[in-house]
């Protein structure tokens, strides 16, 4: 057993401290992006972070001011990829190299490819118009079979413009891909956009409980720290991309480079045009450096918005640990005047201290409770919530609830009243109190030994009225069967004597049996419903000395004590008169 109390312990506190162990290594989990690390998603020719992370930071947009500058975020991040996209077109052309090899090959492929589409599309055409002007009906397998040739060498041209930017290095339709599917989800995002308006700075205070405050506390020292990332991250690619345009703007400058020796005037001119894409370039860049150090700009204003945010809510945090304080306070000032005001009742010492304990508890409890709204709020399921501390308290105070009622039952006509003899659980005694909840009993002995009273008061919940039995044995005289036991020797006067003993009992006790016989009836309420009978009853038992005769009659409970003296007296007289009787019987049969 005591093995298994320890493991009861011990394995609550291991999870306790893995649990608190892994709450710290990851408490910082949800406050870095992934793609905040790195330089862009691998396999993407254009780095589209930018608008990833102030979609990121536009769902954790609290405030109206908070998401407004989401919504700037959005709208330079989202202009920034744009020109990254634009960039990226540029660059792939300026990048593009005489082709040689298999690179040329294919190039030539796909110029012929292309000739003979334009051929099969012209060859269509004329087709075309010339079945225009046939009768309805007639069949054109010409026109279907330059049609089949046009697709069949679409599709060729297709696949060797894909071997040809392989060969050459060209990504240009590759960034055409990639534009197609942010295109595609810049609608489904524009689509799932809604109006989320809240209100302003004051939105903080919609926390009402400290636990609330305490989550929005956390939950901002997260988003500060996404936000400071973030910006971080704007500053480091400005820089990147200022690095680039420095490269650029190297390379225009270098000696010759608008010049230089070549051997044809094509070849400068393609020249002049890679210089006027770097140009041109170099102006996207100007562009994206800008909307990076606004995107920086409008990072730093979210922060400092957000820290705002954090002051409101630490402030509100400090209220809440204040009115904490406060309640504690009043409780512990509220106990004291109960117990001052408790010291001056005059009452006996047992008696206050149960109301001090009572009354300390109650103020224990209010404070507690008080405590924990302020913690936790007012539920918000609040009717399943009463109706599940109702059938609590009702399993919880069932004994309270039974004793109530009961104290009905017991006021009513058949119940109990102060100065009665009852008999509740097995204990007999007289009734001396009859309350709310309790009843208090007097307890006696067994009545029909000597009844004396124990001097202990035996206090009964009233529940035992309604889930129990009691035994009242007053009615309205009082009513009870009492005994005597007498042995009487063996002989030729025992039947005799027994009949005497039996007749004086029955005439003592006759007035008492007539009126008891009375009251029965009056007690049932319909005449020969129950046919009661108060007289003596005798029983015989054998015994070694003779035999034992038991006379049951009724007397009134106040005066059972004086009856049986009475009885026991005649009972020695006709004993007495019978052994005189005895004696002289012997005497007179020897003379």
């Amino acid at each position: 057993m005591r093995d298994l109390r320890r493991l009861f312990v011990v394995v609550p506190v291991a999870v306790l401290v893995a649990c608190v162990v892994g709450i710290i290594l990851t408490q910082g989990s949800m406050a870095h992006l992934s793609f905040l690390k790195g330089k862009h998603t691998a396999g993407e020719l254009v780095d589209q972070r930018p608008w990833q992370t102030a979609q990121a930071m536009a769902a954790m947009a609290v405030s109206a001011e908070e998401q407004e500058y989401a919504r700037q975020a959005l709208r330079l991040a989202d202009h920034e990829v744009d020109q990254a996209f634009a960039q990226a077109m540029r660059q792939a052309t300026v990048d593009t190299r005489t082709l040689t090899g298999d690179a040329l090959a294919q190039q030539q492929k796909v110029a012929r490819l292309e000739s003979l589409v334009k051929e099969d599309q012209a060859k269509v055409d004329q087709l075309t118009a010339a079945a225009k002007g046939a009768p309805a009906g007639t069949e054109n397998d010409d026109l279907d079979l330059a049609k089949a040739q046009a697709q069949l060498d679409s599709d060729e041209l297709t696949d060797a413009k894909g071997d040809l930017a392989k060969a050459s290095g060209d990504k240009s339709a590759q960034i055409k891909e990639e534009l197609s599917a942010r295109e595609a989800e810049m609608k489904k995002y524009d689509a799932q956009m809604g109006d989320t308006t809240q209100t302003a700075v004051v939105s903080a205070k919609r926390y009402g409980t400290l636990m609330g405050r305490i989550g929005a506390w956390l939950a901002q020292r997260t988003r500060m720290e996404a936000l400071r990332q973030a910006k971080a991250q704007a500053d480091a690619d400005a820089a990147a991309l200022t690095l680039q345009h420095s490269e650029i703007d190297k390379k225009l400058n270098a000696p010759g480079s608008a010049d230089a020796a070549q051997t044809s005037a094509k070849s400068r001119v393609a020249c002049l045009k890679q210089m006027r894409e770097m140009v041109t370039i170099q102006g996207i860049l100007d562009d994206r450096i800008q909307a990076h150090q606004q995107l920086s700009q409008v990072y730093g204003q979210w922060l400092n918005q957000v820290k705002l945010q954090h002051t409101i809510v630490v402030h509100m945090i400090l209220v809440s640990l204040a009115w904490i304080a406060s309640l504690v306070l009043l409780g512990a000032i509220a106990g004291m005047i109960a117990n001052k005001l408790l010291d001056r009742l005059r009452v006996d010492r047992r008696s206050q201290n149960t109301l001090r304990n009572v009354v300390g508890l109650g103020v224990h409890v209010v404070t507690l409770v008080l405590v924990l709204l302020v913690i936790f709020g007012t539920p918000s399921q609040m009717p399943t919530i009463l109706g599940l501390a109702t059938a609590g308290l009702t399993v919880v105070f069932q004994d309270f609830i039974l004793a109530f009622f009961g104290w009905f039952v017991l006021m009513g006509k058949s119940g109990i009243r102060v100065e009665d003899w009852v008999e509740i659980n097995g204990v007999r005694g007289e009734v001396v109190e009859v309350g709310l909840f309790r009843t208090t009993l007097l307890e006696t002995g067994n009545w029909t030994a000597q009844g004396h009273p124990t001097g202990r008061r035996v206090t009964f919940m009233n529940s035992f009225a309604v889930r129990g039995q009691y035994f009242n044995f007053s009615t309205s005289g009082q009513w009870m069967w009492d005994e005597i036991k007498v042995n009487i020797p063996r002989g030729a006067e025992t039947y005799k004597l027994i009949e005497s003993i039996h007749g004086a009992v029955a005439k003592e006790t006759e007035e008492n049996a007539k009126q008891a016989e009375r009251e029965w009836q009056r007690a049932t309420k319909q005449g020969g419903l129950s046919q009661f009978s108060a007289e003596p009853s005798v029983e015989l038992q054998p015994a070694s000395s003779g035999v034992d005769m038991v006379v049951r009659y009724v007397t009134r409970a106040g005066e059972r004590f004086d009856v049986r003296n009475r009885l026991y007296q005649r009972v020695i007289d006709l004993m007495g008169e019978a052994e005189d009787a005895g004696v002289q019987s012997v005497v007179g049969n020897k003379a």
